[in-house]
This record gives C-alpha cells, sequence and structure tokens, in this order.
C-alpha cells in the first residue's frame, strides 16, 4: 500500500514494501528550551536551523509541533509551516492537540499534509476525520480510544480497523490512514515493545497500511537510550515499520541498514550514498 504525501512540489512515497520514510521529529518544543524561546519572541531563525539540519540528515517529511503552555498555537502553528514552506520544499506532517490549530495549519499549507494525530475516540474522529477530507489531508491513526491505551495487541489492531472504517466512511481513502501502534516505555512496562511489535505485525498483515510510531518513546527513561532506540527501531522495520517519526541524526544510518539488510537497496545504494554524504 502506498501513501503519498507533496510539499510545494516534492512528493514523497510511503510504500508498506519499500524503502522506509523518515519523518524528523525535533521541531517539537518538548525538551527544547531553545525552540521555545525562540518561538516565544517570533524568531523562526532555529525552526529554520532544525528543518535544514534533519532533511541534511535524511528527514523525508518534517513533524511541525510548536505546542507548549502559553501559546496561541492556532496563530503560531500556520506561521511556522509557512515560513517552513517558503523556505524548503518537503512535505509536512502537521501534529497537534488542538483541532483548531491544525485546520488553520492546513489552511495555508501547500501540498498534501499528514495529520499527527487522529485516534480512536469519538472526539477525535468527528473533529479531524472532516478536516481531512476537506483539505486533502493523510492521517495518522493512534491506537487508543476512549477507553485509552490497552496492552492487548488484538484490541489496538480493532481500534485501527475502527479508525480505517470511520476513515473510509468520511471520504477518505484507506492508503491514506498511517497507523501508530503506539510506542510505550519499557521502564514503566516490561512488555511495551513486545505488545507494540506484535501490534505492528498484526496491522501490516491483516490490514496492510502503512506504519509509524514515535521511535524514541520506548527508550524513555533508561540510560543509553541510543542503544534502546536503536534495537528496537530495527526490530520495528522487521515487522512492518514504514515511517517512524524520529531524528533523522540518529536514526538514518540504522534505516539505511536495515532496508540494505531487508533486501530494499540494490548494491546498497542509499547505504553507501547516505555516509558519503555525511563525509561532504
Amino acid at each position: 500500500m502506498i501513501t503519498i504525501l507533496r510539499g510545494s512540489g516534492k512528493e514523497v512515497l510511503i510504500d508498506t514494501e519499500g524503502p522506509v520514510v523518515i519523518i524528523g521529529e525535533c521541531i517539537n518544543p518538548t525538551g527544547r528550551k531553545k525552540l521555545v524561546s525562540t518561538l516565544l519572541e517570533n524568531n523562526m531563525d532555529y525552526v529554520l536551523e532544525l528543518a535544514k539540519k534533519q532533511i541534511d540528515e535524511g528527514a523525508d517529511v518534517l513533524d511541525v509541533n510548536v505546542g507548549f503552555p502559553g501559546v496561541d498555537d492556532a496563530r503560531l502553528l500556520p506561521e511556522t509551516v509557512k515560513v517552513l514552506q517558503d523556505n524548503f520544499d518537503v512535505p509536512l506532517c502537521i501534529d497537534s492537540p488542538n483541532p483548531a490549530a491544525i485546520e488553520a495549519a492546513l489552511r495555508v499549507a501547500r501540498g498534501k499534509c499528514l495529520i499527527n494525530s487522529v485516534n480512536g475516540e469519538e472526539r477525535s474522529l468527528n473533529a479531524l476525520l472532516p478536516l481531512a477530507r476537506e483539505f486533502g489531508a493523510a492521517i495518522i491513526g493512534l491506537c487508543m480510544d476512549d477507553d485509552g491505551i490497552t496492552h492487548d495487541p488484538e484490541k489496538r489492531l480493532s481500534i485501527a480497523e475502527k479508525i480505517i472504517e470511520r476513515a473510509i466512511r468520511a471520504g477518505i481513502k484507506q492508503e491514506d490512514v498511517i497507523i501508530d501502534p503506539l510506542a510505550m516505555a519499557v521502564s514503566a512496562d516490561p512488555r511495551a515493545c513486545i505488545v507494540t511489535l506484535e501490534t505492528i505485525r498484526l496491522v501490516h498483515q491483516k490490514l496492510g497500511n502503512n506504519i509509524t510510531l514515535g521511535a524514541s518513546n520506548i527508550s524513555f527513561g533508561l540510560p543509553d537510550r541510543e542503544s534502546l532506540n536503536a534495537a528496537f527501531m530495527a526490530m520495528s522495520i522487521y515487522n512492518g515499520l514504514s515511517c517512524p517519526i524520529a531524528n533523522p541524526e540518529k536514526m538514518t544510518a540504522i534505516v539505511r541498514a536495515a532496508d540494505l539488510l531487508l533486501g530494499r537497496d540494490d548494491y546498497a545504494v542509499r547505504f553507501v550514498d547516505h555516509f558519503q554524504q555525511k563525509q561532504l
């Protein structure tokens, strides 16, 4: 199954059977005090710096989240989207818990965006599916609903099925629903990784949709997070992950290696090119 995203002109194909697409996670105020302070000053220089660095490091799509306490994200998110698209031709993943901010961003965005994210709660479905249909956006469907987050992979699969069914009913194509099986911290639940991996496998085999997740969530609160994230990334790709939300500076090499070992990179062209680009 192929999900197509577009920037002003550039088109990115997310293919369940193709090379992994990286959604850059770094335009997000969580843990980035400099981003918060510069956004409060209406200074977009650091946003543009983060965007360029991620694209240079291998991001195919950029997640854009400017939400933090006290900010008017319905004003700031569309401003940030416009600045990014005026400077870079890359598809955007519009990330906010505020439907009004997502709508404002979609109104100014060019191309075909990805909404991060819809979930199985009725409030979320009713608020965001009409926006996706109106603006021709793809969506990320989180495997949680009005009952919260289940630790049963089969139930997460059922939530994914519900989101897809409701999206189709709302006029959204199935291929424009990317499923997020939820990556939770293994520091809090020793089985969290196993549950996520099994959900990825079930969604990949039974639904065939593209799959994303916040790759670094699994290691929260633990030392040597990069090693844990790398191991989790490789396992997830093997089971069907196709477009992780991750820091490309830390994860592109792992993704390229996984693609190569899974026969998705003939003669190691993309793997070698990644390292040659880093030496320039």
